[in-house]
């Protein structure tokens, strides 16, 4: 059986990075549905394609998953796409394949451009992990709780370029002035620019220029003695909570822990 529906990745700024195969695809299905009819018109037009285009993004999809699954039934191949990049990826989709699984729909994936991954691939890294975000939430007490979870693992996120140097004077005052980070804006386009500087650098880097783009971060992570500080941090909150004094404190964790009793006592004062 064939696949009835398609999961298209698309360029993210160069319209020449699309694959073969999904313009291909994209030439012999009978409709596209897209984030914006305007924006995949132009690929369209490139590249030729004679799909009819519908719109299908974060505030229809549940509505024209219906359509599409309609569509499928009916015999047409449809084909998905959200403005760039991978769909899915911070983009719509997650309702779409929902409905269509329990539709028994046949379908697969033109793995091809995702910001997340071209981001990746030019940042110097110690590991392989990292958290992806998404966007940036926009009040800061929701920002610090991201920040705290993800302190000890590399952190990706999007952000719009109105928003970045609150952000970034967020994330220097959670984490202190040494903290690195790497920001991106424009991938794949003309003014491609990528920065790898500490935060306090990064500010006034981005204080001087206008900014603009699609912007893309890293945050690195905290180091393991940073972890091993909040750890010890957090094993007197808890004893502190329970009562205990600053000597049973000191004692029961130098016992079970092994730390040094000076170390501890110093934690305990300040």
């Amino acid at each position: 059986m064939p696949y009835q529906f398609y999961i298209a990745a698309t360029p993210i700024g160069n319209l020449k990075d699309i694959t073969l195969r999904t313009v291909e695809v994209l030439q012999t299905v009978d409709y596209i549905a897209c984030e914006d009819t305007r924006v995949t018109r132009i690929l369209s037009q490139k590249y030729n394609l004679s799909a009819k285009l519908f719109d299908c993004h974060k505030f229809n999809e549940k509505e024209r998953s219906k359509k599409i699954i309609d569509l499928i039934k009916t015999g047409n191949t449809v084909a998905f796409v959200s403005d760039a990049g991978t769909p899915g990826i911070s983009d719509p989709g997650g309702v779409l394949l929902e409905e269509l699984y329990k539709n028994n729909i046949k379908l697969t994936a033109l793995p091809g451009a995702c910001t997340v991954a071209d981001f990746l691939s030019l940042v110097p890294r110690n590991n392989e992990e990292f958290a992806f975000i998404g966007f940036m939430p926009r009040i800061k007490n929701q920002q610090y709780q991201i920040l705290k979870k993800h302190k000890y693992t590399n952190c990706v996120f999007f952000e719009s370029p109105n928003r970045l140097l609150d952000t970034l004077d967020n994330i220097k005052e959670f984490f202190g002035t040494e903290t690195k980070i790497a920001i991106a804006r424009e991938l794949t386009k003309v003014f491609e620019e990528i920065k790898i500087l500490n935060i306090e650098e990064m500010i006034d880097y981005y204080s001087k220029s206008l900014v603009k783009g699609e912007i893309v971060g890293m945050i690195f992570a905290s180091t393991n003695s940073d972890y091993e500080q909040d750890e010890l941090l957090n094993k007197i909150a808890l004893l502190q909570k329970e009562g205990f004094s600053h000597k049973d404190i000191v004692v029961i964790i130098s016992k079970l822990f092994g730390e040094n009793k000076n170390k501890i006592y110093k934690m305990l004062i300040h």
